[in-house]
């Protein structure tokens, strides 16, 4: 938990400035791939991912190290040796999992969020699940188990496993050549994020293609096909805890609302997208056909406002910042706190992301954000042991929740009055 804190202590401003560079590049280049919200959106939905995963919120049905212990036939000694066949494992197990999330209605609901945006680019590779809680991953890891690698050397393999997939949501790399035959390319992961009918469920392969190609699963891009992206029942949110869990509140109600009890049991497992014929026949989802013509989401934002929304992210990734940077220490203060902290991050982009949606709720979130900081403060006389680094830090923070919750209301009571004049006139 701590160590993984630490580097993301280092990747996330890393990760940080290359969707900026993206972001200027494109401007500069004259193809801006990156949308404001949307990116801020993405960047959200990377907060809520590392704060889940660094908390620990999530059991493995059946953990690697129980099948080294059990199953391993050799032990490879070769250190360097190991971390190859580790990395080759992971990536055979990233192919399989993400094949399963993609394929069944139930998995599906735990990777939605990374295809919801309906741009692509460096942003939308940290659109991460958080409504994961049990794990499937170690089953698909039995080659290098079998082989004895060891439990700590996959801990260090799969972050990089995992970073190294960042690279590859642009679209400002072309086509790359020897390469497209050995390692997943742009061009390549274009092709999976697209809803055209060509290109759906196709390339499921993490680092090197060639999985696909050996399990029927490969698409090249085509010239004439320019992919569009996002998923084909768009989430029509910015909320990325929303987005989590939209497709299973759907099969929630589906499955409540079915006359046959086969389908009320049945529909969890059933392809992406199934749905019981009685329900979507008496409850129709809306569903992009043409791909071609759809109107992307998008929110009316105000220069002001697009500035605020990066003031309250910035101060969301210090917020989080902190917490990686001295989990033991607020360990040592009291066990819960890094989930209490954990929670108030949560409220924090519930808070923002549900104004960018324009939501007269997002002012009652900001209210229960706001709040709670007060309430740590005033339960510790003290933010979580900073007062240690900086003195003056409860003054500033409660200086700070006090104009959060004010420019908030501000701007919820400006976009109520502006859709209720669109409204009247649309009337």
């Amino acid at each position: 938990m701590e160590t993984y804190g630490k580097i993301l202590l280092i990747a996330m401003p890393a990760f940080l400035l290359l969707v900026l560079g993206e972001k200027l590049y494109g401007v500069l280049k004259g193809k801006d791939t990156v949308r404001n919200m949307d990116m801020v959106s993405s960047l959200s939905s990377g907060v809520t991912n590392v704060t889940k995963d660094v908390l620990g919120l999530s059991i493995a049905i059946l953990s690697y190290g129980w099948l080294v212990n059990h199953l391993a036939i050799v032990h490879v000694k070769n250190e360097w040796l190991t971390y190859v066949i580790a990395f080759f494992a992971l990536d055979f197990a990233g192919y399989w999992v993400h094949r399963i999330d993609h394929e069944y209605n139930f998995f599906w609901n735990a990777h939605i969020i990374h295809h919801s945006s309906e741009e692509f680019n460096l942003a939308c590779a940290l659109r991460q699940s958080i409504s994961t809680v049990f794990r499937i991953f170690a089953i698909f890891l039995l080659p290098a188990a079998v082989l004895g690698v060891p439990e700590q050397v996959i801990a260090v393999a799969a972050p990089l496993h995992l970073f190294a997939q960042f690279w590859y949501h642009t679209q400002h790399i072309n086509k790359m050549g020897f390469l497209e035959k050995i390692i997943v390319t742009p061009s390549h992961h274009r092709v999976h994020h697209s809803i055209n009918p060509e290109y759906l469920d196709k390339n499921y392969s993490q680092i090197f293609i060639w999985w696909d190609k050996w399990f029927g699963t490969f698409q090249e891009e085509l010239k004439d096909k320019p992919p569009v992206y996002g998923i084909t029942r768009p989430v029509q949110t910015w909320n990325p805890i929303k987005i989590n869990f939209q497709h299973l509140w759907l099969m929630i109600k589906d499955a409540w609302r079915a006359k046959a009890l086969k389908d009320k049991f049945r529909i969890w497992l059933m392809p992406t997208g199934w749905r019981p014929a009685d329900v979507a026949e008496k409850y129709p989802a809306y569903k992009i056909n043409d791909v071609y013509h759809f109107e992307k989401y998008d929110t009316k934002a105000s220069p002001a406002l697009n500035v605020w929304v990066w003031v309250q992210l910035v101060m969301i990734l210090l917020f989080i910042s902190y917490l990686f940077g001295n989990i033991a220490l607020i360990h040592s203060l009291n066990k819960s706190y890094i989930f209490w902290y954990g929670g108030f991050v949560f409220v924090a982009i519930y808070a923002l992301t549900d104004l960018m949606d324009r939501n007269r709720t997002a002012v009652l979130f900001e209210a229960l954000k706001c709040l709670l900081g007060v309430y740590f403060i005033y339960v510790q006389k003290d933010w979580f042991g900073a007062t240690q680094f900086f003195a003056p830090v409860n003054f500033i923070l409660i200086a700070y929740f006090t104009l959060s919750f004010l420019i908030t209301g501000y701007f919820v009571m400006k976009h109520a009055k502006e859709d209720d004049v669109n409204l009247l006139s649309f009337t």
